[in-house]
Formats: structure tokens, sequence, C-alpha cells
């Protein structure tokens, strides 16, 4: 696979919490379950839509798939318990936000945000490997922030 010009990239950052630093318990299953608000600077002026994906590799079982949403129209902030897209299926079995809930231990949530050069009209039902498989070539830039929670 080549790439005909460099990857594009996108900072993505939470009024919430830092790249790095603990999610707030409001955005967990410890409170009120509802996903941060994001910041994303750096959206190339050809991106068409953006995806979100929100997931936990330090999960027991592998990656935790916790949000999975597409086709956003290109913006600047996600805002606080919102619906910015089509939200797919989580491995939750819910077309939602699924907040942080880790059994153990402290663990990371990778916050990932893709620009494409179109839209994905994925159906409803879609998961995270669907949505990854659909955006293919089409990534023109990508931006991830991390956060970390444990449960108290």
């Amino acid at each position: 696979m080549h790439q005909v010009a460099a990857m594009k990239e996108l900072t993505v950052s939470s009024p919430a919490f830092k790249n790095n630093g603990a999610i707030p318990p409001k955005y967990t299953c410890n409170g009120d379950d509802i996903n941060p608000p994001l910041k994303i600077e750096g959206t190339p002026k050809e991106a068409v839509s953006l995806v979100l994906i929100v997931d936990d590799p330090d999960a027991p079982r592998g990656t935790w798939v916790h949000w999975v949403v597409w086709d956003i129209p290109p913006t600047e902030r996600i805002g606080e318990n919102s619906v910015p897209g089509t939200e797919g299926l989580n491995d939750f079995r819910r077309h939602s936000y699924g907040g942080p809930c880790p059994p153990s231990g402290t663990h990371r949530y990778f916050f990932k945000v893709y620009a494409l050069d179109c839209k994905l009209n994925l159906r409803p039902d879609s998961k995270k490997a669907d949505v990854e498989r659909a955006m293919g070539t089409h990534v023109i830039a990508k931006g991830e922030i991390v956060g970390l929670y444990r449960r108290s």
C-alpha cells in the first residue's frame, strides 16, 4: 500500500483530561457514563467526514470497543454527551458511548479521530472492523488522545 502524500496529523485534546491523564469518573461507568468533550485541530479542508473510535487495548480479552461513530461532519469540537454522527455497535452491544469500566487495574482509553475524503454511509449495525475496512485508503489525517482510568 503506497500513499501519495504524507498522512496529516490531527491534534485531539479534551478540556476534561490531558493526554495520558486520568479520565474524570463522570465519563465512566462509575459516573454519568457520558462521552467527554473533544477538541479537534488541523482537519484538512478537503475532509468530507470524521470517524471517532474509542477503545481499550488493556481489556482482559483483547481490545474492547467503547464507541464507534462515523459520518461526523468536519468539526473542531465534539460536545460532551453528544451523538456527533452515526453510532455503530460497540462491544457492550449498544449504539452509544460506553464509558471506561475496567475490571481491575488502570486501563488506557484511545480516542482516535480520522479525517476522511468521503462519507462511509455504513449500516448502523456496523462494528469497528467494518468501519476500519470501509475507511481503507480514504483516511487523509488522524490523531488521538489517550485517557487513563482505574476504578476505585
